[in-house]
């Protein structure tokens, strides 16, 4: 590997991308991975037919391009969100990675800014290399909380012509208030800044959690960006999308490579969306299993965060390699995101999420390696 490092440090790569490493968990093929934050439940049989037969209908048509503006995909994706939006306010990309790459190209670039608040997904500041945007890191609170008063100083003080606000945060789980966008908006204004809410993990939410597209009527810099990854089940298809004014939409077109969304992606989207209440109902046996982690790992005295999302970051660790090894040695990979004292475990289904817990509980308690 080093040898690699060392030929690819003789190209002539821009400046800003120089001794950066590629994103990515470790791709280790064990039967229980839980590492990645997807929805760990297959397919329904209902939705993996529709989608069978959408693609194959779609197949017969790819010699030639597909809808350059996923028309239909836009406004099914609209009627899903509600909120009064239409196909107007919808964007798609092959993930919301690249949805968020579009928004970086088209309003970041060469002396502009992009804010985030980091422990956050760790995704932003590699966009903002790739896009040759400087990221700046914002700071958070004990307990990894951020206040709308505190979120609002930073973003005045530092200027900056973007700014992410992952809720629910990953890795901690926890979603922000709708004051804090609404602060942040407000406080943007001076440096007529855009606001990224990205809501990856909307659906996993608690009851009652608001989301930031309620915010969308009047703040034209407001974007809120989903996925159809987890909630939906489509992590190998890439579906991202967002909502905002149809103006930001525009924007992104003048950036965005032609026909970027093929015509097996669109098909595949499609079909899962005429299909949402048996996609939503796994989502719910995932927020219960997620729930059982929380309380468990609080009953074994570790301290997991309170989380809207469908993993649970969870503190309390002298040693987080022990603990790491010790699952993946039993079969089960979870994430050290880089935090010390700290694990991020993805909720599985219940025969999965109890082999965590039970092996867990194991290491734990075989001594001072664990606590």
């Amino acid at each position: 590997m080093n040898e690699r490092l060392n030929r690819l440090a003789k190209l002539p790569l821009r400046e800003n991308l120089q001794g950066l490493e590629p994103y990515g968990a470790p791709q280790i093929d064990v039967p229980i991975q839980l590492n990645v934050n997807e929805n760990t439940h297959p397919l329904p049989e209902a939705v993996h037919r529709a989608i069978v037969e959408e693609v194959s209908a779609a197949a017969l048509g790819l010699n030639r391009y597909p809808d350059r503006e996923f028309t239909e995909l836009r406004e099914r994706l609209a009627a899903y969100l509600g909120h009064d939006l239409n196909a107007e306010n919808i964007w798609a990309a092959n993930g919301s990675n690249e949805v968020l790459q579009q928004i970086l190209q088209a309003f970041g670039g060469p002396g502009r800014t992009v804010m985030g608040f980091p422990p956050t997904y760790s995704m932003y500041p590699l966009l903002a290399s790739g896009t040759d945007t400087a990221y700046i890191a914002g700071v958070r609170s004990e307990g990894y909380a951020l206040s709308a008063a505190d979120a609002a100083e930073q973003v005045r003080a530092a200027a900056p012509n973007i700014v992410f606000l992952c809720s629910p945060n990953n890795p901690t789980g926890t979603a922000l208030g709708l004051d804090v966008v609404e602060a942040v908006y407000e406080a943007g204004a001076a440096s007529n800044a855009i606001i990224i809410v990205d809501e990856a993990y909307a659906e996993f939410a608690h009851n009652g959690t608001l989301s930031a597209l309620s915010l969308l009527p009047g703040r034209e810099r407001l974007i809120v960006s989903r996925t159809m990854s987890k909630a939906f089940a489509l992590a190998g298809a890439r579906v991202g999308y967002l909502a905002a004014a149809p103006e930001v939409t525009d924007a992104i077109r003048l950036v965005r490579l032609p026909y970027h969304l093929s015509a097996v992606t669109q098909a595949t989207a499609n079909a899962a969306l005429k299909h949402v209440e048996a996609l939503l109902a796994n989502v719910e046996d995932i927020k219960s299993q997620r729930d059982r982690i929380v309380n468990e790992l609080t009953r074994m005295g570790l301290n997991p965060a309170s989380s809207d999302s469908n993993f649970v970051f969870f503190g309390g660790l002298e040693n987080p390699r022990y603990i790491w090894e010790g699952l993946l040695e039993a079969g089960v990979i979870i994430r050290d995101v880089g935090i010390p004292g700290h694990l991020r475990v993805t909720a599985g289904t219940e025969a999965e999420t109890t082999a965590f817990l039970v092996r867990l509980e194991e290491l734990l308690n075989q001594g001072p390696h664990g606590h």
